[in-house]
């Protein structure tokens, strides 16, 4: 992996357009990735609502339609058009729009929640993308942020036993670029970003005038399939987040 610096756009929105197809292939194949071990997880922690949500890098829709479930009002966002499309074609939300996160086609104080599912590793500029999440929360909003954890990226298991050693490639800090290939069950898939701690999140959120209010690690579920995600009930895949707006004092 090499190091590189922010452009101020989203990170690979080019290469997200080129594999679009094959993201929707992959996410829309039932218990195929790892969302499906988490999905119920996410939702509890998410938590039922009947407020405005903004799904932000929505990809093909699957966290729009689990927000749906929970009761809220969605509106999907994604930067790349055939993303959208898709989530739409599937009923995803009651809203759509085409948007870049750093320039949110939204007015100031828009939504009740911000969801922002495993997008914040493809935003070049991090701090500029929560200050635009930032401006579009309500006072009262809160932002939930799901990430590939930071310190997965940094290494890998020796091989595919559950017991098998997690090895630390290089070091955990500073920011890197990453790009990786994922082949299962006959679909393939390409993924590209960036990688760094989880200090340089909590700066930016901090930044863009967020408090962390919830962390979570969490576990894949038990049950079918439940093998193929055994190594990750040792190291978390994810990381979770809560924040919201700091209440300046009187």
């Amino acid at each position: 992996m090499a190091e590189d610096e922010p452009q101020g756009k989203p990170a690979d929105q080019a290469h997200w357009t080129r594999v679009a197809d094959d993201w929707i292939a992959w996410a829309r194949s039932p218990d195929h990735d790892a969302f499906w071990a988490y999905r119920t997880a996410l939702a509890d922690f998410i938590g039922g609502g009947d407020g405005e949500v903004l799904d932000v890098g929505c990809g093909e829709g699957r966290v729009s339609r689990l927000l749906g479930t929970l009761g809220y009002r969605v509106t999907a966002a994604d930067a790349v058009t055939a993303m959208v499309a898709a989530a739409a074609a599937n009923g995803s939300a009651h809203r759509y729009a085409v948007a870049d996160i750093a320039a949110l086609p939204f007015g100031d104080q828009r939504f009740d929640k911000v969801v922002a599912y495993n997008v914040l590793m493809d935003v070049a500029d991090v701090p500029g993308g929560l200050r635009e999440i930032s401006r579009v929360m309500r006072p009262q909003a809160e932002l939930v942020v799901s990430l590939v954890h930071p310190f997965r990226d940094r290494g890998s298991f020796a091989g595919p036993a559950p017991d098998a050693p997690f090895v630390m490639q290089g070091s955990y800090f500073g920011r890197e670029r990453f790009e990786g290939r994922e082949e299962r069950d006959g679909l393939v898939m390409h993924f590209a970003g960036w990688s760094q701690p989880l200090e340089a999140y909590a700066a930016a959120l901090e930044g863009a005038g967020l408090a962390i209010t919830a962390i979570r690690e969490p576990i894949p579920a038990a049950g079918d399939g439940a093998a193929r995600w055994q190594q990750w009930t040792r190291l978390p895949m994810f990381l979770w987040l809560k924040a919201r707006p700091l209440v300046s004092p009187p």
